[in-house]
């Protein structure tokens, strides 16, 4: 199979009949064998009834049903679960994505060698009250994961199914797909200038404060990325630095007592001084940061997955 589409969906009955075909008209067009994998998320209103009347008219389309609304990583990371597709498409139900893009995502996966290939909409249809936060919200991304995407939240893209199959979404980490596909060693990641449709039916899903969540998701990643299976390097350095301070406070303090004292100066108790308890609670922070760095090796060496690595290729095994 060619294309597999995977479209995350909450309250869009009206759309999925024009996306579906729209969808098949593109397919059929370009001679593509494909499936269409509805993921519906909870809806409170007739999708799940759209979908299983666009089933019985195209046996391609299929549809999976959460018995609540989990959210868009859950439906992606399902999604990607039950792909068959070389080509994995994802694109959002409210048709502000638009299916004529996929025969050129395609190509670039399949003859330009791209791990992943992530839509950018130049153009918006959105108020400023969406664009400007999410200028902002790529630029931290840009500048904290080193992938220079200019649309990191665009519901369009397209991954080799190695990619879908070897990553994990989670929580609301459909937003740093790209810096989870990159972290998992698939680095050849491009970018497409894509058409931004206005919507046509119902009223977004996203309020401001995914760009909220959005941020201390990165942080979570970045870390998770980074330190999931060495958290000693992270906390074991910060927790040692902190008490290292605050003994040396210490140590200089209870010397310059000495120094007075044997030179007949006038010489304040260490306890009085207010410096003594701020290098107290540096010592005590270290020691607890020191604390949960192993506590974190422990966990992390007793982890199912701690010898769990990418393999890209074998050679005579």
């Amino acid at each position: 199979m060619n294309i597999s589409v995977v479209i995350p969906l909450l309250n869009e009955e009206e759309s999925l009949p024009e996306l579906c075909s729209w969808v098949d008209k593109v397919m059929h067009q370009n001679n593509f064998s494909y499936e269409i994998i509805l993921i519906d998320d909870g809806s409170t209103d007739n999708s799940w009834k759209q979908i299983e009347n666009i089933s019985v008219q195209n046996p391609s389309v299929k549809g999976i049903r959460f018995r609540r609304n989990y959210g868009k990583s859950a439906a992606l990371n399902t999604g990607f679960n039950a792909v068959q597709g070389d080509v994995v498409i994802t694109m959002d139900a409210d048709l502000q994505d638009s299916p004529e893009e996929i025969p050129a995502l395609y190509s670039m996966i399949t003859k330009d060698g791209f791990d992943l290939v992530s839509g950018w909409k130049k153009k918006r249809h959105d108020p400023v009250s969406k664009t400007l936060p999410t200028k902002l919200f790529n630029w931290t991304t840009r500048r904290m994961s080193g992938i220079y995407l200019h649309d990191f939240n665009c519901g369009l893209k397209a991954y080799k199914k190695e990619v879908v199959k070897n990553i994990e979404v989670y929580g609301e980490m459909h937003r740093y797909i790209p810096v989870i596909a990159k972290w998992a060693g698939f680095s050849k990641i491009g970018e497409k200038e894509v058409q931004h449709q206005k919507r046509k039916y119902g009223t977004t899903k996203f309020g401001m404060e995914r760009f909220v969540y959005g941020f201390l998701d990165l942080l979570s990643i970045g870390f998770v990325s980074k330190f999931g299976k060495r958290p000693m390097h992270l906390f074991g350095f910060i927790g040692s630095f902190f008490f290292f301070v605050g003994g040396l406070v210490s140590l200089w303090l209870i010397v310059e007592k000495i120094y007075k004292i044997s030179h007949h100066l006038k010489v304040r108790d260490v306890t009085d001084q207010p410096l003594f308890y701020l290098a107290l609670v540096t010592m005590i922070i270290g020691t607890q940061l020191f604390l949960a760095g192993f506590l974190g090796e422990m966990i992390s060496r007793n982890s199912h997955d701690r010898n769990s690595y990418q393999i890209e290729k074998k050679l005579n095994f």
